[in-house]
């Protein structure tokens, strides 16, 4: 009997051990980055992706061959779309990379001339940002709940440095990894009252 138990213990031991590898490739929203929380990266992330010419950006790329496009440093990028179709694109990702993305998000900015306050313009990110139908972060098959608690809301930030744009930012966001070399799949994207977006990254990491 003692034996049986003993054994029980180890199989127990062992799936706990299993599912917090699994739960790992998922970063907590509370823990900090290359010095950085998870809000001064989704600033950062708008800034990475707003100095890309619209028709030729990670965003619209349609096949992954921008993916490295201006990374550096201990946090890769990934882009959603701007709410098209499922767009699925192959990716090569250096090893020890956390990745950051948005699974769904908004950024409201101060026009030129304009005298809106940061404070008006968290409104509205909130506005268009609050009560998504669905969040959906997968990776390699396994599908990760609760990221409505992944949600980041940016004070105002330099959109464009020199040109005096203030934003704001408000979305799902998550961080991920660093992922084991070797090949993964990786699924995200939400729906918003007036946006959604579906993203299939391949990644070779190397």
């Amino acid at each position: 009997m003692k034996k049986l138990i003993f054994c029980l213990s180890l199989t127990l031991l062992f799936l706990s051990e299993s599912a917090n590898a699994q739960d790992s490739a998922l970063v907590t929203s509370q823990k900090t980055i290359a010095g950085k929380t998870q809000t001064e990266w989704a600033a950062r992330w708008w800034q990475w992706a707003f100095s890309f010419d619209r028709m030729r950006s990670p965003i619209t790329d349609q096949t992954g061959e921008m993916c490295a496009s201006r990374q550096e440093g201990e946090v890769w990028f990934l882009a959603g779309t701007y709410g098209t179709k499922r767009t699925q694109r192959h990716c090569k990702v250096p090893a020890g990379k956390t990745l950051f993305f948005p699974l769904i998000n908004y950024m409201t900015f101060r026009p030129q001339g304009s005298s809106a306050s940061c404070a008006t313009l968290a409104k509205q990110a909130a506005t268009l940002t609050d009560e998504p139908s669905a969040l959906i972060l997968e990776i390699d098959g396994r599908r990760y709940e609760g990221l409505a608690a992944h949600r980041l809301k940016t004070p105002c930030f330099s959109l464009v440095d020199g040109q005096g744009q203030d934003a704001v930012a408000d979305g799902y966001y998550v961080a991920v990894g660093p992922l084991t070399k070797g090949k993964h799949v990786l699924n995200f994207g939400g729906v918003l009252p007036t946006m959604m977006q579906a993203v299939t990254y391949d990644l070779l990491v190397e």
